[in-house]
């Protein structure tokens, strides 16, 4: 098998060659404008007026917690409050949930997103992202830390993510609580995400990896957003979702450090991220034109209502959900 192509490294034919997983066409780190063209013809969205990919992620608009899971074995067994936020679930069944899955995506088209979480370059996390919508990569490509062309050549991901929004688990053979299944396995480095189409998920689930690793380097992982001023003072603001991180930190006369996930080291406060994920419901200009102004062309509208002639969203639009949101760089 050539490993080289152009002068681009093909090292994820080796990984899914040990996988043994047989995809069709892949495409690996496409420019967005690409992704967004393949997205168009597939039907996974439609430009609105500003040019944002506009997209309805179904019967999921938001996360599902209840169906997240993660290994139990002796990597994580000790080190995680196992409860009724944090599911854990044998090896096996995540083995034979990854081999049905194989199977599924035999064949088909898949997207590679390669890159990274965290912006501090000491602890970084490598990162690959397999999708079987475009729309799915353009999201990893916008959330997540870009490579550079040098990155690319060289890179070799410490974490494998699979999502594949038609497939379902079997909850009467697999211990899972639905057709849907987030699940983490540390001792593999893989994530499967099944059963749902709402981009969100990539996000938390790489965000519920870094809590896992980061602590154990001695650095403390935040559910914050954090911008900085001209001083060299960072600020840094807490809250449930919904509750105006994004909003406060997006300050025009403050640096944005990030909206969502952060890491605190000895040497200060780093983004785990390369984007921003707000939410958009009643979003006006006047209030927040940073947010306004970067729903353009390359970022992601999820579930927002947009009137399929003039091409307008309608940010006070509920319908689909209160939990309306954009994805930019």
């Amino acid at each position: 098998m050539n490993e080289e192509d152009n002068g681009h490294p093909k090292s994820y034919l080796l990984q899914l060659e040990k996988m043994n997983i047989n995809f069709g066409k892949i495409e690996r780190n496409l420019p967005i404008a690409t992704l967004i063209e393949i997205a168009i013809q597939r039907n996974e969205g439609l430009l609105s007026n500003s040019g944002a990919l506009s997209v309805k992620t179904g019967k999921f608009t938001g996360r599902s917690p209840d169906d997240k899971f993660i290994v139990d074995d002796e990597i994580t067994h000790n080190l995680i409050d196992w409860g009724k936020v944090n599911h854990p679930i044998p090896t096996e069944k995540f083995d034979q949930i990854f081999e049905r899955m194989k199977q599924h995506v035999s064949g088909k088209d898949f997207f590679i997103f390669d890159g990274f979480v965290g912006a501090d370059p000491d602890n970084r996390l490598p990162i690959r992202v397999f999708t079987d919508n475009a729309w799915h990569n353009i999201f990893a490509s916008q959330i997540f830390i870009r490579p550079t062309s040098e990155d690319l050549n060289n890179h070799k991901p410490e974490f494998t993510l699979f999502f594949v929004n038609d497939f379902a688990s079997l909850p009467e053979i697999d211990g899972t609580k639905s057709g849907t299944f987030i699940m983490i396995n540390f001792s593999k480095r893989m994530i499967l995400i099944g059963y749902t189409s709402y981009a969100g998920e990539i996000k938390k689930a790489m965000f519920s990896v870094m809590n896992f690793l980061l602590p154990q380097r001695g650095i403390f992982p935040m559910h914050c957003s954090a911008n900085m001023g001209r001083n060299g003072e960072t600020a840094l603001f807490f809250g449930l979702s919904g509750t105006g991180k994004t909003t406060l930190s997006a300050d025009p006369d403050r640096h944005l450090i990030g909206d969502d996930e952060h890491g605190w080291s000895d040497k200060g406060i780093f983004n785990f991220e390369g984007g921003c994920y707000a939410k958009c419901i009643n979003l006006k200009k006047e209030d927040e034109p940073q947010i306004w102004n970067a729903i353009k062309f390359g970022s992601v509208m999820e579930n927002v209502i947009v009137d399929e002639h003039t091409r307008e969203p309608n940010f006070e639009d509920s319908y689909l959900t209160e939990n309306t949101r954009v994805a930019y760089p």
